[in-house]
């Protein structure tokens, strides 16, 4: 097991003369940091290879990490750290109900969870205080929007951005547990370019040499934002951004820590550009996570801060609509896409009325793994764009993106497939937006109980009115 005391012994009996603990997770970390204050680094003459260990200390102790990005003008969403519940209880209401309760040091939002009141805090701080002995108090940021920028940096100060990325969900659902749209899909691009400003400063500030990651929370009624936290290692994000990118993390990472610099380093993907070319994307890049909750009887299955994911797939293709469908296809074999007969299996299962919309409301104002599913099934049931975000506080853009599915996949269902093929314009819009031949075959209407359709082709005007 990678412990202190384990791998204490086996830098006693082989003796290397460095380390890299950015690679292991946050499992790696915490033990590099264990190691470091008990003296073991320093008696056996080890270093420690690319990030170093204060600048790790740093982005994990949320004291000093807040000093830090004050120091480079920026703002961390209102927090304070506590050791007990009682102390915990009286930052809660200092800062303001509600609250984000969650264990330092842990790994994927683990015991983590938000408090609407004081029974519920101390709830959650007993879980946290379980797997850390200390307990961070965060400010609820729900609703804003989250973004997440992958930076290198190496010893000469070189620094880039390799990609950034949005989540589909809002704050308050763990990013491993939502779906994430790489490169961002609303920011303006003044907003693009003042993240990026802020990246390089607070990475550049920390002394990170390697790859790390820098999340936001962005308030999307103003120009505000707020640095959620930095992993000064590599993460899921980092695996999904070199398979969206082709830009070799990990690899380039390594380099970094060995002494290399992104000037004189190529990239051994393009094996043309060296390591310092930022990826410019002319695609869209969406991962899906999956779930296997029911497999658990008694596990919550709504979702939030905890992760509860146990994989993902992940989707390239020309837009939004296209990946998006293709990605739910793949995490879901049983499903063809967005499209609202998902949710009727899932209300059929729970023995609930699928003409209801009471069960549509409930599904969308709690976040679950099939909530996707049921933003098909809302839209078939009326609900407008406006009625969605209201429930999910989704960005209108994705929403209004989804909708476009919804209406491209009425228009197939009022068709057949004499009349699909006469009319151009809509089967290269259903490709387009990611329609897959079956999905499509399963909205026609059958030929033999259609009315008789006009003669001729149907012109881009009939279609589009």
């Amino acid at each position: 097991p990678v412990t202190p005391e384990f791998v204490a012994q086996i830098i006693k009996r082989e003796r290397p003369d460095g380390i890299l603990c950015t690679f292991g997770g946050q499992t790696a970390l915490m033990c590099a940091v264990k190691l470091d204050e008990q003296g073991v680094l320093e008696k056996y003459n080890v270093r420690v290879m690319g990030t170093p260990i204060q600048a790790i200390m740093t982005t994990e102790d949320r004291e000093l990490f807040a000093k830090a990005v004050e120091f480079c003008g920026y703002k961390v969403a209102e927090s304070a750290c506590c050791n007990n519940i009682e102390d915990a209880v009286k930052l809660a209401k200092e800062i303001g109900y509600p609250v984000l309760v969650r264990a330092a040091f842990a790994l994927g939002g683990l015991g983590s969870g938000f408090a609407h009141d004081a029974d519920q805090l101390r709830e959650l701080a007993a879980q946290a205080l379980v797997n850390s002995p200390q307990i961070i108090i965060d400010k609820s940021l729900k609703g804003w929007k989250e973004l997440e920028y992958e930076v290198v940096r190496d010893a000469n100060d070189n620094c880039i951005t390799v990609c950034n990325m949005e989540n589909f969900d809002p704050v308050g659902t763990h990013t491993g547990d939502s779906i994430v749209i790489a490169p961002s899909q609303t920011l303006t691009n003044d907003e693009y370019f003042r993240l990026r400003e802020c990246a390089l400063k607070m990475i550049r500030h920390l002394g990170v040499v390697g790859e790390c990651n820098i999340q936001y929370a962005v308030d999307p009624m103003s120009k505000e934002f707020r640095i959620i936290e930095v992993n000064a290692r590599l993460s899921r994000s980092s695996a999904l951004a070199s398979k969206a990118t082709g830009y070799p993390l990990a690899y380039v990472a390594a380099k970094l820590a060995l002494g290399s610099d992104l000037v004189s380093l190529r990239n051994s993907v393009t094996r043309v550009t060296t390591a310092c070319f930022e990826p410019a994307l002319d695609y869209v890049v969406a991962k899906v996570p999956r779930w296997d909750l029911r497999k658990f009887a008694t596990v919550d299955q709504t979702i939030g801060s905890c992760m509860k994911s146990v994989g993902e797939v992940m989707a390239i293709g020309r837009t939004f609509e296209e990946v998006i469908q293709k990605a739910l296809r793949m995490v879901d074999e049983s499903c063809a896409g967005f499209e609202a007969e998902r949710f009727d299996d899932e209300l059929l299962h729970r023995h609930e009325d699928a003409n209801s919309l009471e069960p549509i409301k409930a599904e969308l104002a709690n976040p679950s793994p099939t909530r996707i599913w049921a933003i098909a099934k809302g839209f078939r049931l009326g609900m407008s764009v406006e009625d969605v975000h209201e429930l999910t506080a989704i960005d209108r853009w994705f929403l209004s993106k989804l909708y476009h599915i919804h209406l491209v996949n009425q228009s197939l269902r009022s068709m057949t497939l004499p009349e699909l093929t006469r009319c151009t314009v809509l089967l290269r819009e259903a490709k387009r937006t990611g329609f897959a031949d079956r999905q499509i075959a399963k909205q026609l209407r059958a030929a033999e109980i259609a009315p008789q359709s006009p003669s001729g082709a149907l012109s881009e005007e009939e279609y589009m009115g």
